[in-house]
């Protein structure tokens, strides 16, 4: 060793001089001489897993040059014939189980393992492909993962760890079952990932790549200013959000300018991009007439004509109608039924469930004063999810603005005082859940008491058989009372059916407030005794019908069915005519359907047990009763995703001729047509509804599907019912 503390070696027949503790494969390359690798980079511990970098340095096997130190006086061999050879057969073997032509390879072109098969004219491997493969991972919104295109050379890892010190991603399993996974080999979407990107800039392949924008649009509008991602760095909310991912998806976000009373989106329509307010103010409202669907007898008979009116709950109070103050919608904030009115500002996001989960907009946003907002698709707003500044400032805005009319939204907790909330801002947990995840399961201890802030969740029982839905919930709704009250367990899983927000009350708080406020308690109490004689009732039922053709066809869904007897029924359409007769021309019956035995299912409302109308809806309008006949609040905003997701296509929107505000000229009235979602009401008004008192042939009936077909199930014989 020299005095400057440089030792010598030879490379390849070439004399060279590095400093101590210089590996071999850094040696070569600071007197370039290359060294073909796939697990090592400059900026990452080097760990010789892939072992194409081997050299011959005279010992008994060859070595990763990558970890192996220079010695002083060491003959250093890279590209002789027997390690080119051992380098090739490493390629083939890579190879064999790669996807070829990765994504990386087909959305770039610079695939680092393909490149060097290329190279090494490795284009048919001899060795058989794995049959142990994982396939994809598509959770992320915007990191794209193909387990089967990963050569387990830990780059990702690494860089995961030692430079962005996130220790999400390890290796799991042995031999051929051995892969990466995300924390304890969960889902990407499911995990800790921050989706900061550096996993995906290191991987030498295309088992993580960036997902890009897809399936979503900027919205059209005023002109937009593109932002760099240097820019978009140099803002507070943007704070420690990778820039290599703001480069790879340069265009997701822009700036946009507003003037004062220009509307930024409106109720009802579909978009796909969420706001973020940087500067100015905005008023965010409903203009949906505050009424429901009211239909009535004109004349006092037996049977006529009824006709359809909006009633408000005020004049017009419905069984079991929920007296709810405050209105859900896509923003920090809800809006009060009397005054669907509020106020948006800097620092302020909307349209998070649009952007996420491509539902309508939920309220109508117009530009209070000049406004800068960032408009931005969903990969883009998933990353600021995950960024602990931004997320630390959104809670700040919930517990600070929203936490108290959203706790006062749920009828039961109206008697909460502004001292117990205001314990609570500092103690309260948001968390979030990706599409398909189990928030509690059945059988677990109940820890906690949930309340939904974004998004939908589903409760099921598990029950031999199979699981039986209790319940879809939606923003303004709550879970997990059931198990606390009790101090027992979990009684159904509830699982996010899209991106899920949720509040978070821990035992301790919630046991707290059941002392201070009995009254609370004895509210929770007799809603959890309903609900729990219902669930009794409807497994009483599902427990009784064979699982066969009946399930198949949906039938077991219904607890109401309109049959006609097709071997009484001469086609006439009497009953449809009848229908749309007594509803101003509208019908809500269609004479097609499904057919079990002789009898024709016709399309009108099941009251589903599984009622697939209420997921979705922007403003929580559509529910049902503990007697599961669906109902329609007055602020249904008619965007019609309920009837789109009724499978049966049994909601229909019914126009009516309104005053409403001039979108053009904000303080005058103009009239216009205003649409509501309305469903088969049985003809309330009437001893039975209009389309089986009309059929001349007694084909057509109401029935409840589980009695009426018991005998065809092989069950005891039931008897039709009328309403």
């Amino acid at each position: 060793m020299s005095a400057a503390g440089l030792i010598e070696l030879t490379i390849d027949g070439r004399k060279v001089s590095v400093p101590a503790g210089t590996s071999v494969f850094d040696a070569a390359r600071l007197n370039d001489i290359a060294i073909p690798t796939l697990c090592h980079q400059q900026n990452e511990t080097p760990v010789g897993v892939c072992r194409l970098c081997v050299v011959d340095v005279g010992a008994r096997v060859f070595t990763a040059s990558c970890v192996r130190p220079a010695e002083a006086g060491m003959v250093v061999n890279t590209a002789s014939e027997k390690v080119q050879r051992a380098r090739r057969t490493l390629i083939e073997m890579l190879m064999s189980d790669h996807p070829s032509p990765c994504a990386r390879q087909q959305h770039s072109g610079d695939c680092e393992l393909e490149t060097l098969a290329r190279q090494e004219n490795v284009q048919q491997p001899r060795f058989a492909r794995s049959t142990s493969g994982r396939a994809k991972d598509d959770s992320s919104m915007s990191i794209a993962v193909d387990f089967d295109a990963c050569i387990l050379c830990d780059r990702c890892i690494r860089g995961c760890s030692e430079i962005r010190e996130n220790f999400v991603l390890g290796r799991m399993g042995k031999g051929t079952h051995a892969g990466i996974a995300f924390d304890d080999n969960e889902p990407m979407g499911e995990s800790s990932c921050v989706s900061c990107g550096e996993c995906m800039v290191s991987c030498p392949t295309g088992a993580l790549t960036n997902k890009g924008v897809t399936r979503t649009a900027l919205g059209a509008g005023p002109a937009y200013e593109t932002v760099s991602p240097d820019e978009l760095q140099h803002l507070p909310v943007f704070k420690g959000v990778s820039g290599t991912f703001l480069s790879l998806n340069r265009g997701a976000v822009v700036k946009r300018h507003f003037r004062k009373g220009e509307v930024i989106c409106r109720e009802g329509e579909y978009g796909s991009t969420a706001f973020y307010i940087l500067d100015g103010r905005a008023q965010v409202s409903i203009s949906t007439p505050m009424a429901h669907v009211k239909t009535q007898s004109g004349i006092k008979k037996f049977i006529g004509k009824l006709s359809s009116s909006l009633a408000q709950r005020s004049r017009d109070r419905r069984e079991e109608e929920a007296d709810q103050r405050w209105i859900p919608i896509d923003a920090p904030m809800d809006l009060s039924y009397d005054n669907p009115v509020a106020e948006l500002g800097p620092g302020d996001l909307f349209g998070e469930m649009t952007c996420m989960s491509l539902y309508p907009r939920s309220a109508t946003v117009r530009a209070e004063t000049d406004c800068t907002m960032l408009e931005m698709l969903r990969n883009v707003l998933d990353i600021m999810q995950r960024n602990k500044n931004f997320r630390a400032q959104l809670d700040k805005s919930y517990r600070q603005r929203a936490l108290d009319s959203h706790l006062r939204s749920v009828p039961v907790f109206a008697e909460l005082t502004d001292e117990f909330i205001g314990s609570l801002r500092e103690s309260v947990e948001l968390v979030r859940y990706s599409p398909g995840q189990i928030i509690c399961r059945q059988g677990d201890p109940a820890d906690s008491f949930y309340l939904v802030r974004i998004g939908f969740v589903k409760v099921s029982q598990a029950h031999p058989g199979g699981d039986m839905i209790l319940a879809y919930l939606s923003r303004g709704d709550y879970f997990g009372e059931t198990g606390l009250l009790a101090g027992d367990i979990r009684t159904a899983t509830c699982t996010a059916l899209d991106h899920v927000e949720l509040v978070r009350i821990g035992a301790g708080d919630f046991n707290r407030m059941m002392s201070e406020f009995p009254v609370v308690r004895r509210k929770l109490e007799a809603v959890e005794h309903d609900r729990a004689q219902m669930n009794r009732e409807r497994l009483s039922v599902v427990q009784s019908v064979p699982l066969d053709n009946f399930l198949a066809q949906g039938l077991m869904e219904a607890q109401s069915l309109l049959l006609l007897d097709l071997n009484s029924c001469t086609r006439c359409d009497a009953c449809v005519r009848a229908c749309a007769d007594s509803h101003d021309g509208i019908t809500r019956l269609v004479r097609e359907g499904l057919r079990f035995d002789h009898y024709l299912v016709a399309t009108s409302c099941r009251q589903c047990l599984d009622p697939l109308c209420m997921v979705g809806c922007p403003v929580g309008a559509i529910r049902r009763r503990n007697s599961l006949e669906v109902i329609i609040e007055d602020w249904c905003i008619g965007c019609g995703l309920c009837a789109e997701n009724c499978p049966y296509g049994n909601i229909n929107l019914h126009p009516f001729n309104v005053m409403a505000d001039d979108p053009g000229q904000p303080g005058r009235k103009v009239a216009m047509v205003k649409q509501k979602a309305t469903s088969c009401d049985l003809c309330t008004d009437h001893a039975e509804p209009s389309c089986v008192y009309a059929c001349p042939h007694d084909a057509a009936h109401r029935v409840d599907p589980r009695k009426f077909f018991a005998s065809l199930l092989g069950q005891a014989p039931g008897i039709a019912q009328k309403p």
